[in-house]
């Protein structure tokens, strides 16, 4: 018989942590994509999201107005979209239809073996991590206060990007994300 109080908890990182680094992230246009590539960015944005959640869904307009904002301000920042879930709606060859289907011009990668999306302790889709230069987490949550876009007063992911490119911390660190949980594989005990 196995303790509850054995059992480990999953590892969750907060602001502050270091990023957890992973590499041989698949995407959607065929490459291969790894956190050390990213080191000519001074802000890595990674959003774990999935094509089954309607939250993450809703958020895809906004994840492209997202990206036009880094391309038109010139900002050093990556946004990488990662999909973890462990359902056929969210494998690779969806994922690619997706992309194309919504125009998507940022990374959209397959955690395939859920290692990224556990190391960081992302529980929900849309879930962010905003990362620095030193890639250090500076916030972790939600993208804004709003689940619907036109009501939306608060971009925390915005503004934790505006203070990682100054060295400093948002004034909100960390906001509990709201949408779908990951449907993460079930490991099963010898």
């Amino acid at each position: 018989m196995v303790n509850a109080q054995s059992v480990e908890e999953p590892v969750t990182l907060k602001p502050g942590d270091q990023g957890a680094d992973w590499s041989g992230l698949k995407s959607t246009d065929d490459k291969v994509i790894s956190l050390s590539e990213l080191s000519n960015f001074d802000v890595v944005i990674m959003c774990f999201t999935c094509n089954t959640c309607p939250y993450s869904v809703d958020y895809e307009d906004r994840l492209k107005a997202l990206q036009e904002k880094i391309e038109s301000e010139k900002l050093s920042a990556v946004l990488v979209a990662i999909n973890s879930n462990a359902v056929r709606g969210d494998a690779l060859e969806a994922m690619k239809r997706r992309a194309e289907e919504k125009g998507f011009r940022f990374a959209y990668v397959k955690d395939e073996s859920q290692v990224v999306a556990r190391a960081y302790g992302a529980i929900y889709t849309p879930e962010f991590y905003v990362l620095d230069k030193r890639r250090r987490i500076v916030y972790r949550g939600a993208m804004d206060d709003q689940t619907d876009a036109a009501l939306v007063t608060k971009n925390y992911v915005e503004l934790a990007v505006a203070a990682a490119m100054k060295g400093d911390f948002p004034a909100d660190r960390e906001i509990p994300a709201r949408g779908c949980t990951i449907r993460y594989q079930r490991r099963r005990r010898p």
